[in-house]
């Protein structure tokens, strides 16, 4: 009787193990897939802040360009 007992035992073990090892795989999985998402977010972020950055300077340039021009309309006496 003992001995049928230590193989349900043993049974029951390694079904658990079989399922530790089962979520192990996975959470390897979740944490490269995690990884590839972190990585894709931060060129994202690059991409937006390089874009942000170059439409700053374009708003400046049409600025200096609009300053300009109004200079140019006072010495020739341009009304605008």
């Amino acid at each position: 009787m003992s001995e049928k007992i230590d193989n349900l035992i043993l049974e029951h073990l390694k079904t658990f193990q079989a399922g530790q090892n089962r979520i192990e795989s996975e959470l390897k999985e979740i944490k490269h897939r995690v990884s590839n998402l972190e990585v894709g977010v931060a060129a994202v972020r690059r991409d937006v802040a390089h874009f942000s950055t170059e439409h700053a300077t374009q708003y400046i340039s049409i600025d200096r360009i609009n300053e300009r021009i109004e200079r140019i309309e006072k010495r020739l006496e341009i009304a605008y």
